[in-house]
């Protein structure tokens, strides 16, 4: 019984000196430039849960704690805007039993992540669903609705949780809706880029140019992911970790390279 005290009092004193350190680290990458706009293709939940022998539905669940603490992290480094791709349209092709355990996890995280004293709550965060949202079971559009609600007066910063999205549906929606304005307004002049970015899902959140794209688990595309936002000056980045297991240390080369590039333009 004492040596199991004395195990965990050592664990909580390691934990403890490691949240310090990095704290002390997210303090020196904030004394330079910081990003307005992250985002985030959290990969590799499946195959970091297949590599730890586990089921993959504790993969997606480890991923999404993961993304709250890497959440957290941009919240502490002064990021404006923090977008997520959670699921693709295209994941719907997968098992049924998989998109089911995905859905039920989405819903408890919406729910969990509007709580008051929360983390969106705690840092001043508005939550936007960001894509085909009618394509959701009605529970989880529900939690969605919830949490868009609870948060919208939040006004610190941006958390774009995409899902279920692709990049082709949101420019196709934003190129109805800039045709559907001219006709409504009887319009007859041509449509610019600069209308059909003002429809983009993520231009109505109000979020910031897009920065910074990381893709983690080593895979090298964007898979239908802000294909407009970052097609003039967004530093891609490509990780090995898989998600799961994606944290600060693999983030600090990232930020720095991204200080490096603002500084050279100095």
């Amino acid at each position: 019984m004492l040596l199991q005290l004395i195990s965990s009092s050592l664990d909580w004193l390691r934990d403890q000196a490691t949240a310090k350190a990095q704290d002390a680290l997210i303090s020196v990458l904030a004394a330079g430039p910081i990003p307005q706009h992250v985002a985030f293709i959290l990969d590799g939940n499946r195959r970091y849960a297949r590599s730890k022998g586990m089921h993959v539905t504790q993969g997606h669940t480890d991923g999404f704690y993961n993304l709250r603490k890497m959440l957290e992290i941009c919240m502490k480094l002064k990021v404006r805007c923090v977008s997520a791709y959670a699921f693709s349209i295209e994941n719907f092709k997968r098992s049924p039993e998989e998109v089911n355990a995905l859905m039920d996890l989405a819903e408890a995280k919406l729910l969990e992540l509007c709580q008051r004293g929360d983390l969106l709550d705690q840092y001043g965060i508005r939550l936007v669903v960001v894509g085909h949202k009618d394509m959701l079971p009605e529970r989880v559009l529900a939690a969605a609705e919830k949490a868009e609600n609870m948060t919208k007066h939040n006004d610190k910063a941006i958390f774009n949780l995409c899902m279920p999205y692709t990049s082709r549906d949101e420019i196709t929606t934003a190129v109805h809706s800039a045709v559907k304005a001219h006709v409504e307004n009887d319009d007859d002049t041509d449509i610019t880029p600069e209308e059909i970015e003002g429809h983009l899902m993520t231009s109505i959140a109000g979020s910031p140019p897009l920065d910074i794209l990381v893709r983690s688990s080593g895979v090298k595309r964007l898979s239908d992911y802000l294909l407009w936002q970052c097609s003039e000056d967004t530093q891609l980045q490509f990780s090995s970790t898989y998600w799961p297991e994606f944290g600060l240390l693999d983030f600090v080369p990232v930020i720095l390279d991204y200080q490096r590039k603002v500084w050279s333009k100095a």
